[in-house]
């Protein structure tokens, strides 16, 4: 028999934001075996503090 832990989802996103998150993905939009849009996604997702500042944050 297997331990079964529940995991509150704000403690999840929690760790998760703390490493980081990757999300990557592809959507095509095809009609009669002819691409017509194609959208490529990447996105970084993670936590910013002290030690790794926002990029959008103004120099003082």
């Amino acid at each position: 028999m297997t331990d079964q832990r529940e995991i509150a989802l704000v403690d999840l996103l929690d760790r998760l934001l703390a490493g980081g998150v990757v999300l990557a993905g592809d959507l095509t939009l095809r009609i009669a075996d002819v691409d017509l849009v194609r959208v490529d996604l990447k996105a970084l997702i993670s936590s910013v503090g002290d030690a790794v500042p926002s990029p959008w944050q103004e120099a003082p």
